[in-house]
């Protein structure tokens, strides 16, 4: 049933890019960016119409169970930022 509204509501939108390039056509004439512009909304037309006759694929998370990286809330040793440069204030200082 979304697939179907999300469809029918693009094709919506579609035909008022449509109505919009006829008027500027008639504004600024057959120039290189209104048909640029049309052939965009007709490259949008073929697009939908493929997506038409594909089922829509089911969400899958991108991660795997072993991808997944605990981050300790306990404090980081000192130790690890000794040599480290703070982005944009130089070194710290040495202890």
């Amino acid at each position: 049933m979304a697939r179907t509204t999300e469809l029918a509501e693009f094709r919506r939108v579609l035909a008022q890019l449509r109505s919009g390039v006829s008027a500027l056509r008639a504004r600024y004439g057959d120039t290189p960016a209104v048909r640029r512009i049309h052939n965009d909304v007709e490259r949008l037309d073929i697009d939908i119409a493929e997506l038409s006759d594909v089922l829509p694929a089911q969400r899958r998370s991108t991660e795997s169970p072993q991808d997944v990286v605990i981050v300790p809330d306990t404090p980081y040793d000192p130790s690890l930022w000794r040599d480290a440069d703070d982005e944009g204030l130089g070194g710290r200082a040495q202890q």
